[in-house]
């Protein structure tokens, strides 16, 4: 099949590799953008294959965690320009639909889609949560909408969150046991700055797992490793990727010297959501 500029260009952006390659890697894989990824990380041509995800846009996340640390909230909003996120106006709405997210959605616990929230009365205002959103978007003149939301009622624990100084980065985490409020928002920061795929190896799915093994087991056979020993280098790469990957197996930022299981010592991460605008 023929292969695009525009299907070129998206490679190299994902993985850093030169035009030729990714070129190549996409006639390989017949035009499939995953499968030419997977090629080049074999092959050691790719930098870093980043994660597939809408067109970015501006707006911020709006966190909200209500007094006692039981139930937090976070919102992602989006705007057309980063001018209008910036803005008073635009920032103000990411905190109320956050704060209405914990304290009206009552029975929500979880994640949604902003549209779901859409038709409910405002938390402490006048109308609907559309109603809001509209009259922002007419006083700065853009499209406004809320892309996704996620709701924490921890059971017998603690919930933190943390937004990174640019608005665009946001954390929701949910800690069981002896966690105070530092511990629990530290977690928050180290999974904004280290962004784990789950909370342990458990939870990564099994087809994620299977395709890094593939890529592995490629990689050592064009390494020319004896095939008596392959399997053996891709299980150390394969603990190596959860090491890398999952948040408790992960080394703390703040303290390198210990994984963030043994910073919390009794206590553990229950769950947590990532929210980066413009991702998946």
């Amino acid at each position: 099949m023929a292969i695009t500029a525009g299907q070129v260009k998206e490679l190299r952006e994902r993985t850093g590799a030169g035009m030729m390659d990714c070129k190549n890697a996409l006639e390989e894989a017949g035009g499939d953008m995953e499968a030419a990824i997977d090629l080049l990380r074999s092959r050691g041509t790719a930098k870093a294959a980043k994660r597939a995800g809408k067109e970015a846009t501006e707006g911020a996340v709006g966190l909200h965690i209500q007094e006692g640390s039981e139930v937090g909230a976070l919102v992602e909003v989006a705007c057309e320009t980063d001018f209008v996120a910036r803005t008073d106006a635009f920032q103000e709405l990411a905190s109320t639909l956050a704060a209405h997210v914990a304290t009206q959605a009552t029975g929500t616990d979880g994640t949604g889609d902003g549209d779901a929230l859409l038709d409910q009365k405002l938390s402490g205002g006048e109308g609907t949560v559309g109603d809001r959103i509209t009259e922002v978007s007419a006083k700065t003149g853009e499209r406004i909408v809320v892309r996704r939301f996620a709701r924490f009622e921890a059971e017998d624990g603690t919930v933190a969150g943390y937004v990174h100084l640019t608005g665009k980065i946001g954390v929701l985490v949910e800690l069981t046991g002896s966690a105070d409020e530092e511990a629990a928002r530290d977690v928050a920061m180290h999974v904004a700055a280290t962004r784990p795929l789950s909370v342990s190896a458990d939870d990564i799915p099994a087809a994620v797992v299977e395709r890094e093994r593939a890529v592995y087991l490629e990689q050592v056979r064009n390494e020319g490793k004896p095939e008596n020993i392959q399997e053996k280098i891709v299980d150390g790469k394969i603990k190596k990727f959860y090491k890398d990957n999952t948040l408790l197996e992960q080394p703390f930022v703040k303290d390198p010297d210990r994984t963030v299981k043994a910073m919390l010592g009794d206590a553990t991460v229950r769950r947590f959501v990532r929210y980066e605008l413009g991702e998946e």
